[in-house]
């Protein structure tokens, strides 16, 4: 299943034409940024990466392989920087969301906590979905092919994933 917009703006920039970029951008930055943000859990440095992400796959536009993925492909190279970021880091990356975020309001700590939580006890594409749905506000049929995969798996992964969640925070007692 192939968004086949997304697949002429591709072959358009691998053509030469950069305005194709600014759609390419707006249709997966967001899936780029959760896929990054689930391996380096923060905020700032996976937002660089995901700038990296984009410069990297434009360099090598030439190698992704019409009608594949393009939304995978992008996820994959992001993913493989993250984890190289990680390698360098030498250690593991804390949230860059401060233990005095009260100071910013309620807004500020319990989004970080929810997102934390759900980076902890969901599977990477569980928690893909889950930001991408809830958070990002994509369709689940756009989900679906952005990950390529059906839509009935999509919704299920997204009901069971927030089965968890909500079983985690009466647990805990946040609900």
């Amino acid at each position: 299943m192939t968004d086949e917009k997304l697949e002429k703006k591709v072959a358009a920039l691998k053509n030469g034409d950069t305005g194709a970029f600014d759609y390419i951008y707006d249709r997966t930055n967001r899936s780029v940024y959760f896929s990054i943000f689930y391996i380096v859990r923060d905020k700032m440095h996976a937002e660089d990466i995901m700038q990296e992400t984009y410069v990297r796959a434009i360099s090598v536009i030439a190698q992704y392989r019409a009608g594949t993925n393009f939304t995978a492909w992008l996820r994959s190279i992001g993913k493989s920087l993250a984890l190289n970021h990680l390698k360098r880091a030498g250690r593991e990356i804390a949230t860059d969301f401060e233990e005095d975020a009260y100071k910013y309001g309620t807004s500020e700590t319990e989004l970080p906590f929810i997102f934390d939580l759900a980076a902890k006890i969901l599977s990477e594409e569980e928690y893909e979905i889950i930001m991408l749905c809830h958070v990002a506000g994509y369709k689940r049929r756009e989900v679906a092919e952005m990950l390529g995969m059906p839509i009935g798996t999509v919704t299920w992964k997204n009901n069971e994933a927030l089965k968890k969640l909500k079983a985690r925070l009466e647990k805990e007692g946040g609900i």
